[in-house]
């Protein structure tokens, strides 16, 4: 029997946003993410927010790039990113931005492992969670 073909891992995602200046500056200055410019076929740029090996391209919103989701809608994204660092360390941080913590510190079952986890907000209010992996499942 042939078997089905498989995924690897994730490239990017698209984020439509309101205002993409805006959001880049939250994503490297409350995130650490790197902001990138990168040339697109018809000669322009676009940006994008790198980490890790993966990356988030932005599309602002009613000039969003085609082909694009059926839907485009700032502040529909629901994301998940993991730190190696702590949350107590994530929690100063983001006091020290004046950033709010929506929810947490609660435990989570993570994709791969138990994460405890903590919830902000993006500026188009995206549901951001920052996660590390709990002590007890190392």
């Amino acid at each position: 029997m042939r078997q089905s073909p498989s995924l690897s891992g994730l490239d990017h995602l698209v984020l439509t946003v309101r205002d993409i200046e805006k959001t880049c500056a939250f994503y490297a200055t409350v995130l650490g993410m790197r902001v990138q410019e990168f040339p697109v076929a018809d000669g322009t740029t676009r940006k994008a927010l790198k980490f890790g090996a993966q990356k988030i391209n932005l599309h602002h919103a009613g000039a969003e790039f085609e082909p694009k989701a059926a839907h485009p809608t700032p502040g529909s994204a629901d994301l998940c990113f993991l730190s190696e660092t702590s949350i107590a360390e994530w929690s100063s941080h983001l006091a020290t931005l004046g950033v709010q913590i929506a929810e947490g510190p609660v435990p989570r079952t993570g994709a791969c492992f138990a994460i405890v986890s903590i919830y902000i907000r993006d500026p188009d209010q995206n549901l951001i969670e920052i996660g590390t992996r709990l002590a007890t499942d190392l």
